[in-house]
């Protein structure tokens, strides 16, 4: 019965190779998880997740990572968290249980310096975050998967092609990995010539303002629509920055090449750029106090708007073209409506002062606000017409806010720098 039962089962594999069977270990490879994998969600930094997000709140925990974050959570798929702190001793680098009272699942200490960089999550809850000089990923446990050396420090990474890694450093080395193996994919491509290869850690001081000793202070943008790379790059002895785009050709050589580089955006741009969903339109903030819109296939200015304060964080757009502007001191909630050949402001809440992206699902739009009576406010609020939905304060909270994550289940997750974490639940 045994011999027949292994007749029967050899029998059906040679059926199926030589009915030829279609090759099915794509599954294998290396997606982002479909919580809020990294900081600004997606590899567009669109900020905006297609899901429902729950008018009603409760504040579940709060924890601190004991130092101090530059960069928002990332949330995977099974209630996974993950922070990278900055702190001046032990751990570092925070995998909690977001959906369990933030009961800590591992600890890993990094190399310092990197803390405005935000951690990534696959699918398969893998993570990959970088420290001064090189790019790690580990799995579900605190032991590394692999570990690969790069120049500079890893502005937020992120998946583009499934299994395929993007790496851009603050030095201005741009790679492509292979998410499995932590092979190169391809040739470097470097921004910035002239740069030491053995010292990683020049400029990163830098970075958190975004001034010129940091040619990359921001995590690019990637659009799998348009098959474009989006970032923002101050080259040495410029008087300001300005934005590149890099062609991706999936099993073409080059794999990455510098498409175009655009000076449009008037004084520069500032802070992270985000992408439409379909890849042709990258949106921007200029230290011109302006929202930009440029054209992905040239680097050309489609439009711009006034804002009349200086947002430090990027905007938050929805596939259907609805832009909130992003935040800062001195901001104003401010919703606009891209029109094609002009951006129309929809609707502007004078009263409200968002000090991060507005993180949306849905209809309902999420930011931390300042509070001048209790300092910080988680503020929901509604896309259409900007109202208030709810507000709920966090706690003692000190330091900036540095993002809202939005995860499975209608979950929210708050950060302040001075590395205080706030999980609220649906009520």
């Amino acid at each position: 019965m045994i011999r027949r039962f292994l007749v029967l089962v050899v029998s059906a594999l040679l059926v199926g190779v030589s009915s030829g069977c279609a090759d099915t270990s794509s599954w294998v490879e290396a997606r982002a998880a479909s919580g809020w994998p990294a900081q600004y969600g997606d590899a567009a930094n669109s900020s905006f997740v297609d899901a429902d997000g729950s008018e009603a709140l409760r504040l579940e925990w709060s924890r601190s990572v004991k130092g101090d974050l530059g960069a928002a959570v990332a949330l995977g798929a099974d209630g996974e968290l993950a922070a990278n702190a900055q702190s001046p001793a032990g751990c570092s680098l925070m995998v909690w249980e977001a959906d369990n009272d933030a009961r800590q699942r591992w600890c890993s200490r990094l190399v310092q310096g990197g803390g405005s960089s935000s951690p990534l999550f696959d699918g398969f809850g893998n993570l990959y975050v970088g420290q001064p000089g090189a790019i790690l990923s580990y799995p579900l446990t605190q032991w590394i998967r692999w570990r690969r050396l790069v120049i500079g420090m890893p502005t937020t990474p992120r998946i583009m092609a499934p299994g395929q890694l993007l790496v851009v450093t603050h030095l201005g080395q741009v790679l492509v990995f292979d998410a499995h193996r932590g092979t190169v994919v391809g040739t470097p491509l470097d921004l910035v010539t002239g740069v030491d290869p053995t010292d990683s850690q020049r400029g990163l001081a830098d970075c958190g303002q975004s001034r010129p000793g940091c040619p990359v202070a921001a995590a690019p943008a990637f659009s799998a629509a348009g098959n474009i790379v989006v970032l923002n790059l101050w080259e040495p002895g410029a008087d300001e920055p300005v934005l590149v785009g890099l062609r991706y050709r999936p099993g073409h050589t080059p794999l990455l090449s510098r498409e175009w580089t655009s000076d449009a955006v008037e004084k520069g741009p500032l802070a992270s750029p985000v992408l439409s969903a379909d890849g042709a339109t990258v949106y921007v903030n200029g230290r011109d106090e302006r929202l930009w819109a440029l054209d992905t296939s040239d680097g050309a200015a489609k439009w711009s708007v006034p804002l009349d304060y200086l947002p430090q964080t990027p905007p938050s757009v929805s596939p259907d073209g609805m832009i909130v502007a992003g935040g800062g001191p001195g901001s104003k909630l401010t919703a606009i409506r891209d029109e094609g050949d002009r951006g129309d402001v929809v609707w502007t809440r004078e009263d409200v002062v968002p000090l991060t992206t507005s993180s949306r699902a849905g209809r309902l739009g999420h930011a931390v606000a300042e509070a001048p009576e209790r300092g910080q406010d988680l503020v929901v609020f509604d896309i259409a017409d900007g109202r208030t939905v709810n507000s709920y304060p966090l706690p003692e909270a000190t330091g900036w806010p540095v993002g809202v994550s939005l995860g499975p289940g209608g979950r929210v997750v708050a950060a302040t720098s001075d590395g205080q974490v706030y999980g609220f639940a649906p009520e």
